[in-house]
């Protein structure tokens, strides 16, 4: 697979001398570092990991267990699977990062075995499921010790590692330090999805499929394997659900996501480099919005990108790993022979996984077509551009993407009609109807010209906000004449398929497919950056001073909108005549105005460049890279600005969470049985300043109590129940009427007006044995204390046994 047209890069490499598939260092000729060298960055990553748990009141105990479950309940079994499907060995790293998204594949089956049939009991054993075959079977034994790897440079490890500490670093300045395991304070914070998630894990724990927890026995049509997940994780380690969700899934995952990107994009372009730098820019570029602190009126293009949903998405953050690793066999099975990149200076040929790779296809595509229902259109839509291209240009049916499409296709139905039930969420077909209202004229008083203009400037803007990390995309495709290779199409198509579905569904939720479509042009976008930088052909002071100043530019720039967002967006403003902030384009001015004068700067540099080579000729034919790299890092500021305004604030989204109500919840959990039901009046989650009591509070997400005491409750909060959330035209909850009155009633009579029969009937009809008064709602009737046990009163929160 040729990578450049340029002459420089096709100078051969001279032979090693060594078979196919034999052992090597990163580099012919070099030794092979020794071992305590070569696992130091991963060791370096684990223990700052470590050490930031530690420092977040993570216990030493739960980290032993989360290590432990790690490797014993994933990698290991994972890794051995996934050693059998591949054909031969390229590195280690590759094997494990496979091997562990493998094992999350795996876990998923062991799950629902498990679960299905009562033997939770049993889950620490699942993995001997796989390790005994592999210890016994003389074909499969050889999987424990394969031989052949290939090593990689201590840079390239060092730099995998450095992205994996930086994400850590990340997170526990806006969420672990932040946020307590378990509120302790009536005044204690949290974001205000993490009762709902920990609920689900929960119910994942007795329940196959998922039902909805605050709603008794409603199904739950939702991507939920995230949360099967979880309770594997509670199931296999014996950690707390609590414990899981603030403190090790999400570092954890995001990890997992870093190194599988390197991997991937290492593989697929041939390029060592790429695939730090794949991972880079999947974490660390984000939005592009100059403008500093960065809250909700910042969103104006849906969900912000992988930087800040990583933690308060955890089907995001479980979703990714699984996505990379599809798209990484895919996009294999699409790749041409290695053998075509032998002799291209700079490339890193990967031996083909074979035709294993179907059957890690069909594992991973099944894991993520529940894990986020973004995932797979995406990628079928990479596939489908490229079995088009193939058939026009071989003239011939291209059987292999018909393979990996009808797994695909199929994994996309399983979903559909069975975990989704072939609910919309009230996504509607509506071209345009995520950004139209940017360009909004409803007295038809702009002129037509200008109303042009307005319509061009949010695409732009658009394009700005999510995408800058993908312009290194642009010189490969420059330079091919989109004269692509199968792959490419893939990765291209795909790239190009998520912001084009936002642009056509209607609704907060299809931001999602943009963010799905991201790591198919971060690879595209590694993949131009690594032969630009190549035919540049910097000295090692080039290089220095490239990495210098990208470093530089991104410190300038985070500091300069840190500091002068606001007085330069109100300048702005009033240079095009919107000091009040009115117009239906006010979002956009200070993203399209910055960007303006970035491009300004850089043309006026690119004269300057181009005046100063022909003084100085080693500034020939290296404006370019320079120029790329730039504009890569104009998308980092925000993962700056994030971790400097969560020290100055906590997120929008969190809301205040009683120590009180989450006691009473873990005093149920530790005093019942997983198949007990609850009854309570608690069902608003108040607003700043709001009142919990009904009518007057609108936020129907109380979930603490189904989050807390990992029971399921007959009506607690209904916002993010699926047939809610189907009427509200994709907004992301749900504020109308519970759906059954009746039911509805019977609650609300067993906190205010109890008789012994509504009672009884709650025990005997629904399984009820707990009634849980939470007196901000309401006060309880005087009379549930004679016809119930009162077992618990806070002050705030009283529990009635019934039986």
């Amino acid at each position: 697979m040729g990578t450049t047209d340029s002459p420089a890069a096709v100078r051969t490499a001279p032979p090693t001398g060594r078979p196919e598939g034999a052992a090597a260092s990163g580099t012919p000729g070099q030794p092979v570092a020794h071992a305590f060298w070569r696992f130091l960055p991963a060791a370096a990553a684990y223990l700052v990991t470590v050490g930031l748990l530690l420092a977040t009141d993570t216990s030493v105990s739960d980290v032993a267990r989360y290590t432990f479950y790690v490797l014993w309940g994933v990698m290991l079994p994972g890794t051995l699977v996934f050693r059998s499907l591949r054909r031969r060995p390229h590195t280690l790293v590759e094997d494990l990062a496979f091997g562990a998204v493998t094992g999350l594949a795996l876990e998923l089956a062991a799950w629902a075995v498990l679960v299905g049939v009562g033997a939770q009991s049993f889950a620490l054993a699942w993995p001997l499921a796989v390790v005994i075959p592999f210890a016994l079977v003389p074909r499969l034994r050889r999987h424990w010790r394969p031989r052949g790897y290939r090593g990689v440079s201590l840079g390239w490890s060092w730099s995998v590692s450095g992205t994996v500490v930086l994400s850590s670093v990340y997170f526990h300045q806006v969420f672990l330090s932040l946020y307590p395991v378990l509120p302790d304070r009536e005044g204690s914070r949290i974001f205000g999805d993490m009762p709902y998630m920990l609920s689900l894990a929960a119910n994942a724990k007795q329940n196959v499929p998922l039902t909805f927890p605050q709603a008794a026995g409603e199904p739950l049509h939702y991507h939920w394997f995230t949360f099967a997940h979880m309770a594997m994780t509670d199931m296999v380690g014996h950690i707390d659900l609590a414990v899981i969700e603030s403190r090790l899934l999400v570092p954890a995952l995001s990890a997992l996501a870093m190194v599988i990107t390197a991997v991937v994009a290492r593989r697929l372009t041939g390029h060592a480099w790429a695939g730090p730098l794949a991972a880079l820019l999947v974490f660390a570029a984000g939005e592009f919005t100059a403008a500093y602190p960065n809250g909700g009126d910042t969103w104006t293009f849906g969900a912000p990108a992988v930087r800040v949903m990583s933690w308060s998405s955890l089907s995001l953050t479980y979703s990714q790993p699984l996505l990379l690793a599809l798209m990484g066999v895919v996009g294999d099975a699409l790749r041409r022979s290695h053998r075509d990149k032998a002799g291209v200076e700079g490339a890193d040929p990967a031996p083909l996984f074979g035709r294993g790779v179907f059957v890690l296809a069909a594992l991973f595509a099944l894991a993520s077509s529940a894990a986020k229902a973004s995932t797979l259109p995406v990628i079928l839509s990479g596939l489908a551009l490229a079995g088009l291209v193939l058939l026009i240009t071989a003239r011939r049916i291209p059987w292999t993407v018909v393979g990996l499409g009808g797994i695909l296709a199929g994994s996309q139905l399983f979903a559909t009609a069975v975990i989704f039930n072939f609910e919309s969420y009230g996504l509607q077909i509506v071209p345009f109807g995520n950004v139209q209202q940017f360009w909004k004229d409803p007295g038809d008083l702009r002129p037509p010209a200008f109303q042009a203009l307005v319509v061009a400037a949010t695409l732009i803007a658009f394009v700005l906000n999510h995408h800058i990390k993908l312009l290194g995309m642009v010189p490969l495709l420059w330079r091919r004449r989109l004269n692509l290779e199968p792959l490419q199409w893939f990765l291209l198509g795909a790239a190009v398929a998520g912001p084009a579905a936002f642009l056509v569904v209607n609704g907060y939720n299809s931001s999602y497919f943009t963010i799905a479509a991201l790591p198919f042009g971060v690879v595209l976008s590694a993949w131009g950056f690594c032969e630009t930088f190549q035919r540049a052909a910097l000295p090692a002071r080039g290089r220095a001073a490239l990495a210098a100043g990208a470093v530089a530019l991104s410190a300038v720039l985070t500091y300069v909108i840190y500091r002068m967002s606001q007085d330069w967006a109100l300048w702005l403003r009033r240079s095009v005549g919107d000091e009040a902030g009115d117009k239906t384009y006010s979002p956009l001015v200070v993203a399209l105005g910055a960007a303006a004068g970035l491009a300004l700067i850089a043309l006026v540099c690119g004269v300057l460049w181009r005046t100063g080579s022909r003084v100085w000729p080693a500034l020939r034919g290296r404006g370019g890279i320079v120029l790329l790299t730039a504009s890569l890092v104009a998308a980092t500021p925000g993962l700056f600005h994030d971790m400097l305004q969560s020290r100055q604030s906590l997120w929008a989204y969190s809301w205040v969470m009683p120590a009180s109500q989450v006691d009473a919840g873990r005093w149920i959990r530790a005093h019942s049985d997983p198949s007990d039901v609850l009854v309570t009046n608690s069902h608003c989650w108040p607003f700043e300043g709001g009142s919990a009591a009904a009518p007057a509070c609108a936020n129907t997400r109380s979930q603490w109590l189904s989050g807390y005491s990992e029971r399921s409750v007959l009506v607690e909060g209904w916002a993010y129940a699926p047939r809610g959330v189907a009427l509200t035209r994709g907004l992301p909850a749900y504020d109308g009427p519970f759906w059954d009155q009746e039911v509805f009633r019977l609650n609300e009579d067993a906190v205010y007006r109890p008789t012994a029969a509504n009672l009884r009937r709650l025990h005997d009809e629904y399984q009820v044995r707990y009634v849980v008064a939470h007196r901000a709602s309401g006060e309880e009737s005087p009379l549930l204390a004679g016809l119930a046990k009162k077992v618990l009163d806070n002050g705030k929160v009283a529990v009635y046994e019934l039986s």
